[in-house]
């Protein structure tokens, strides 16, 4: 139950609910007690009016059952002196619609105020989700599938939604409606209502297995769902690359796999599910026969002590108390599942931060000097990604990294702004280790155009000045203007205003990362960080966005990873990396007439 708790903690503050909640919910039972207490006089006035003490005395009031039951019988007794049985079948009747509404409305507050607090909780869960997301480490999203991550976002929320949520009433008014009509069962006939608990412990142990049941179902059948989104996401991502291939029947095929693996277990958690109501019913009912046949012995042997008509009201209360019941095995049933989808959402929630703030961070507002690496190493799992680098990159320098795929030219730049930190060594701001700044204050000094323009389903305005306040229509222009994005945006439907569709689908490579160069101007940081930022694009749009990256690296320390040499030629100092260790450095012409691996890749490249 750590889990449920764990996600009523979701529902803080707690006293914009409860108190209210628990008010209504106790004001509902009193009214629903009353409501079923009016069976047994209605049954006398319509069969036994005749035959009913008329001389009856208005009892003095206490907060009992005794003092309300003999108030409502003088009133009564009252009427049908005064005007007959048939005024005083009336009363009865206005009292029960009386007290019916009265019952059904504080019903129907409860529900309001369940409404309000499960509502206040999805928004919690999803703002909570959502942050966490925003904060963990780039790592975290390589090790995980998509779907799995999309799939608790979505469908984990709505299960705790549907099973835990909603079953709130487990804990507080079905248990005190349970309460209210057993203390008249009790009131009533004491020797009957021990039978009844007695028989209880039983329903409830096996309720209890099969819902134990369902919880193991239910965690089977949500991770199956996450590899059901992760289907339908990489379908669409991948769409052009499916239909390239003629590869539709191949992912339909592992499609349908997993869905009919969900549907299996789907339906064996559902009939599990199902079972539990009937499950209930049947077995009220034998308890209720059991209790009707113990009744009848009572009464044979004279021990029974009540009138027909209250045993009609015993039998209607003992009812009262299934019906609760039932709804209470149902809604266990669902919790199951709804706990396995919040400890799915826990699982991420949890995670602990790979990238850690120290608790000693200082903050840091420019960049004098240079950075550092020094003995620096790096794996992601067991291999060695990076081996004993040291590389100083002044400031106002240019550094380029260049070498095969997979030597750790993009790992170095990653280290910088810290999507990950170094294994051992230390990598260096002004002297200081990056892992002792303030980490928005680091990556604030920073500027990154990646080789894939991250852009957003916004208009082309929101996405150069994304996540930037107190920027002016001007700047973004002139940022436009550097990045050499002007001129195509303002022919646009609507200009800066255009929305450019999911990922910057509208626009093309070039235009994209235009775009991104843009934001970085507009950033206007001192480091830049360009991993391969124009190997994707052809020769016009690579001139466009090249001669863009040479307006944005004026005055600035750049690190550029570039597979066209071409676009490296006057940079500061080469360096040059295979498998994760730096074999050659220098300028473009010394590394030349090294005649190594700089010169190898040269040679494979024609220059413009």
């Amino acid at each position: 139950m750590n889990t449920f708790f764990r996600l009523l903690a979701f529902a803080k503050p707690h006293s914009k609910f409860w108190p209210r909640y628990l008010v209504i919910s106790i004001l509902s039972v009193i009214f629903g007690v009353a409501n079923y207490a009016l069976i047994g006089p209605l049954l006398k006035v319509l069969f036994e009016a005749e035959s009913m003490d008329l001389n009856i005395a208005l009892p003095q009031f206490s907060l009992s059952a005794d003092y309300f039951s003999a108030a409502f019988n003088y009133y009564l007794v009252g009427y049908i002196k005064e005007s007959g049985a048939l005024m005083g079948l009336i009363y009865v009747c206005a009292v029960l619609i009386i007290t019916s509404l009265l019952s059904n409305l504080m019903r129907y507050l409860s529900q309001r105020v369940l409404v309000s607090m499960r509502t206040h909780i999805m928004r919690n869960i999803r703002n909570a989700l959502f942050e966490k997301i925003t904060k963990l480490h780039v790592g975290y999203f390589s090790s995980h599938r998509k779907g799995d991550i999309l799939s608790s976002i979505s469908n984990d929320v709505t299960e705790v939604q549907n099973g835990v949520a909603n079953s709130f009433h487990i804990l507080f008014r079905d248990p005190l409606l349970i309460l209210g009509f057993l203390s008249m069962l009790l009131y009533m006939s004491p020797q009957l209502t021990i039978v009844t608990l007695l028989t209880l412990p039983i329903s409830a142990i096996i309720i209890g297995r099969i819902s134990r049941k369902l919880k193991k179902g239910a965690v089977e059948a949500q991770s199956m769902m996450g590899r059901i989104v992760s289907h339908f996401e990489e379908a669409i991502s991948g769409s052009r690359i499916i239909k390239a291939f003629n590869a539709q029947k191949y992912v339909r095929d592992n499609f349908q796999e997993s869905n009919e693996a969900h549907r299996r277990v789907s339906k064996k958690m559902f009939n599990k599910q199902e079972l539990a109501s009937p499950m209930s019913e049947f077995l009220g009912i034998t308890v209720a026969a059991s209790i009707i046949f113990y009744a009848g012995y009572l009464q044979v042997k004279g021990e029974l002590g009540m009138e027909w008509s209250q045993f009609v009201v015993y039998i209607g209360f003992y009812w009262r108390v299934l019906e609760p019941s039932k709804a209470m095995s149902k809604a266990f049933a669902n919790l199951q599942r709804g706990l396995a989808s919040g400890e799915r959402l826990f699982a991420i929630l949890d995670v602990e931060p790979a990238i850690k703030k120290s608790i000693t961070a200082v903050p840091i507002r420019e960049f004098k000097e240079q950075i550092e690496f020094r003995n620096v190493n790096f794996h992601y799992t067991g291999e060695p990604v990076l081996k004993e680098i040291n590389l100083v990159i002044p400031k106002g320098k240019t550094v380029a990294l260049v070498g095969p795929s997979g030597a750790g030219k993009s790992t170095m730049v990653d280290l910088i702004p810290r999507f990950y930190d170094v294994v051992s060594g230390s990598l260096l701001l002004d002297g200081k280790d990056v892992r002792d700044y303030e980490p928005k204050d680091l990556i604030g000094l920073m500027g990154i155009v990646t080789q894939e323009a991250i852009l957003f389903n916004d208009t082309v305005y929101n996405n150069i000045t994304f996540g930037m306040e107190g920027v002016t229509e001007k700047d973004v222009v002139e940022a436009a203007k550097i990045a050499n994005a002007h001129e195509f945006i303002d022919a646009l439907p609507k200009g800066y205003q255009t929305n450019i569709g999911d990922r910057g689908a509208n626009l093309s490579g070039g235009q994209r990362q235009r775009l991104a160069i843009a934001r970085a101007v507009l950033k206007n940081p001192p480091i830049l960080i360009l991993d391969e930022a124009t190997s994707a694009l052809d020769t016009e749009s690579e001139k466009l966005v090249q001669e863009a990256l040479t307006n944005l690296m004026k005055s600035r320390t750049s690190i550029v990873i570039a597979h066209r040499l071409s676009t490296i030629q006057h940079a500061n100092e080469i360096v040059v990396l295979k498998e994760g260790e730096i074999v050659e450095r220098g300028t473009h012409h010394e590394l030349l007439q090294y005649n190594g691996l700089y010169s190898h890749l040269c040679q494979l490249q024609t220059f413009a």
